[in-house]
């Protein structure tokens, strides 16, 4: 979840338009995935799974952690993954080269035609223990992917990168004035994704920030039903419709102060629950994700016509997770396949 807080008046325009123009060289393809979350006893096999991405014109996985299972399922498909590496493993795979050339030898080189992105921790706390170990975790699985024994591909073909919520975003009201709170955990972190090239994943949740202040965030606002522009940045004249628009913008906004030159954002989540919370609605979660899907392939005010990668969370109910109960109701699914919502444009 992004903070609103008030807008500061600060002449940023021409950091924006050299943002723009930098992030125009990184036009991709207009590609929804699915986050596959297994915190469940009443789900198909990933065999099944992976039938089921298939058919429905999935081409994107994001995967929490190595399953070998799933992994060898998606061998001979188009589908391509964002893997894991489990926050327990990072501090680890951080301390020693040889934990992050098991790894990789282990769940990346046999399957190494599938993987887009490895993903080095998942929402870790700047305040954790091991928040301190990301940044290193993340250069030594890159080293391990370079290593010449293990005949991987190109750093060009498997970027590295981690997962953040957006809650470690400050100043996000208007969007142009996004900076990270922590810059001791994120430093380290953009100066790697400076170094080589790769994009910054956050899971980015209108949802959350919305039933934290519906009292200045509007409902329509939130599941991108605004008939027009709801405010207009004052500090670059971009006009904002969308709360999801305005989140990932504040990450650019943030990457760009902390000095990475190509800035690139990924929506590693996004979704909205159907149960168990203020406004988890099957209406409501059913209004986002298809409008999520059919919005992405725009961009964002500061990216116009450029897609924006993103993941929807997630495939399936969960029924065993903790936390909330909107934790366990974020599927596009029913463990009997059945899609939810009925057909979203993939």
């Amino acid at each position: 979840m992004a903070s609103l807080n008030t807008p500061k008046m600060a002449a940023t325009t021409s950091l924006f338009v050299a943002a723009f123009l930098l992030l125009s060289l990184y036009r991709t393809e207009a590609q929804t995935g699915v986050s596959y979350g297994k915190i469940a006893n009443n789900l198909p096999s990933p065999q099944d799974v992976v039938n089921l991405y298939k058919s429905n014109g999935i081409k994107s996985m994001r995967l929490y952690f190595p399953d070998q299972a799933t992994l060898q399922a998606l061998q001979g498909t188009d589908i391509k993954l964002m893997l894991g590496v489990a926050n327990e493993h990072i501090q680890s795979i951080a301390s020693c080269k040889c934990a992050a050339i098991r790894w990789v030898r282990n769940n990346i080189t046999p399957y190494r035609s599938s993987i887009k992105y490895i993903v080095v921790g998942n929402e870790i706390e700047p305040s954790s223990k091991r928040a301190s170990s990301v940044a290193q975790a993340m250069q030594n699985i890159l080293s391990a992917l370079n290593a010449p024994n293990l005949n991987n591909p190109s750093n060009d073909e498997i970027k590295v990168s981690t997962a953040i919520n957006a809650d470690l975003l400050t100043n996000t009201y208007p969007p142009s004035n996004g900076q990270f709170k922590d810059t001791s955990y994120m430093t380290p972190i953009t100066n790697f994704l400076d170094s080589h090239g790769s994009p910054l994943l956050v899971n980015i949740y209108p949802y959350f920030a919305y039933t934290a202040d519906p009292k200045d965030i509007s409902l329509d606002y939130a599941l991108f039903n605004s008939r027009g522009a709801v405010f207009t940045d004052p500090n670059n004249g971009l006009a904002y419709q969308n709360l999801f628009d305005a989140m990932v913008d504040s990450v650019y906004a943030a990457l760009r102060r902390a000095g990475v030159r190509h800035p690139r954002v990924v929506a590693s989540e996004s979704g909205w629950p159907s149960n168990g919370g203020f406004a988890a609605t099957f209406d409501n979660a059913k209004n986002y994700n298809k409008n999520l899907v059919n919005h992405v392939k725009q961009g964002t005010p500061l990216t116009p016509g450029q897609p924006i990668e993103t993941y929807l969370f997630a495939m399936f109910d969960e029924n065993e997770k903790q936390g909330a109960d909107t934790e366990r109701n974020f599927g596009l699914f029913y463990p009997n396949q059945q899609p939810k919502y009925g057909q979203l444009s993939f």
